[in-house]
């Protein structure tokens, strides 16, 4: 886990509370793994990283790759009590990712960092008849997506709506409504959040820190108090 702040060099790992040491390779800085793995490597040093240790190089830096990496490519070391990715749904679950990715998950950043006011306009259009039509989805089967099972689906979705509130609300202009105004998704993000291994990877304090040390969107890296989380299950 690097530390929450995006500075020159790019992600940190340190000593900020939350956040590791590099106790494998002795890196300082995610880059130093990058230019490990290839040494002409000059592109952006991104998280997350799948990193291989036998040969010592980056396996895959996609999320939505390692989502499915994690599900299914590790055989035997895999645990096959849960499926994000079961058969029977894989068509359904391509189809419903193909909406929300560019809408939402995507969207919100299409609308923070947007450099004109038609193209900020339309992806802010975009992220909230995405979150309009999803309200109305998880009302009906609920509790989830696809109904009592958790599947990846839920995963890449709880991922924006966990940080919708606190950053993207604010520091991307996504501010038509916020999360807490959906009373189905608020619902269905603390149904998520309740799950002990899904809690325990939220941290609010990185989410704050983190977007708001884009000093493009925050120059002055001043990060606001709000909002109150006392209704969310984060004890």
């Amino acid at each position: 886990m690097v530390e929450p702040f995006l500075g020159e060099q790019g992600w940190r790992f340190g000593d900020y509370p939350g956040a590791d040491k590099d106790t494998l390779n002795g890196a300082t800085w995610l880059h130093e793994l990058y230019t490990r793995a290839a040494a002409d490597f000059t592109g952006r040093a991104t998280v997350p990283v799948l990193w291989d240790k036998q040969r010592n190089t980056i396996v895959n830096n996609e999320s939505a790759d390692i989502l499915r990496m994690f599900n299914d490519g590790f055989g035997a070391l895999a645990d096959t009590r849960v499926d994000l990715y079961p058969l029977r749904l894989r068509e359904q679950i391509d189809a419903l990712n193909r909406e929300i990715y560019p809408r939402l998950n995507n969207g919100v950043y299409r609308a923070g960092f947007a450099t004109t006011q038609s193209s900020y306009q339309e992806a802010v259009a975009d992220v909230f008849g995405m979150l309009d039509e999803l309200e109305s989805r998880v009302c009906a089967p609920g509790p989830l997506l696809f109904g009592e099972a958790i599947t990846e689906a839920d995963i890449r979705l709880f991922v924006t709506l966990v940080r919708f509130d606190l950053a993207y609300h604010g520091l991307f202009k996504c501010n038509v409504r916020m999360l807490r105004n959906y009373p189905a998704l608020t619902a269905y993000m603390h149904h998520l959040l309740a799950l002990p291994a899904i809690r325990q990877t939220v941290n609010v304090d990185h989410i704050k820190q983190g977007y708001y040390s884009i000093k493009s969107l925050n120059p002055n890296g001043i990060v606001p108090v709000g909002p109150d989380l006392a209704d969310w299950p984060l004890a």
